[in-house]
């Protein structure tokens, strides 16, 4: 069962990264690639947690995402057509005294069927890159976002 473990620093606040990532809005595609908008079904939200669908290119998971300890996401897979069991994702955020905002991320994917369990093994390995690439990305869309004036 592959874990990823990822890292970044960003320029974000805690509250504007917990922001960007609790958006269920349209637009959501173009701060998570792994989440068209199409495929986004938001079941129920309330002030610390959301039950969400979500997911692209064939592969889905309805997460329960958890905020109640604001510097403490996580995300658990309730359903998926490729993931089960313990999988999920879990984001640290740790504010650093230059005002800046340590971001840490793991991914756990364990496979409940063939498809999934060749996808966590590509994640596990080459995937791993890519997976990497996209959570910088998200990262820097959401200082983006988050760093320009809104109407």
């Amino acid at each position: 069962m592959p874990t990823i473990r990822m890292h970044a620093v960003t320029t974000a606040t805690p509250e504007q990264f917990l922001a960007g990532l609790t958006d269920f809005g349209p637009g959501r595609k173009q701060l998570f690639a792994n989440s068209d908008d199409a495929d986004l079904v938001l079941h129920e939200k309330g002030d610390t947690r959301a039950d969400v669908t979500e997911g692209a290119g064939g592969v889905w998971e309805r997460l329960h995402y958890d905020w109640s300890s604001p510097r403490r996401i996580t995300m658990r897979t309730v359903d998926s057509n490729v993931w089960g069991g313990a999988s999920g994702h879990t984001y640290t955020l740790s504010p650093r005294p230059d005002g800046t905002t340590a971001v840490d991320a793991v991914v756990v994917r364990e496979g409940k069927n063939v498809k999934g369990k060749l996808i966590g093994l590509l994640l596990g390995s080459v995937g791993k890159g890519a997976l990497t690439k996209a959570f910088a990305n998200s990262v820097k869309a959401i200082e983006a976002r988050d760093h320009t004036p809104r109407a």
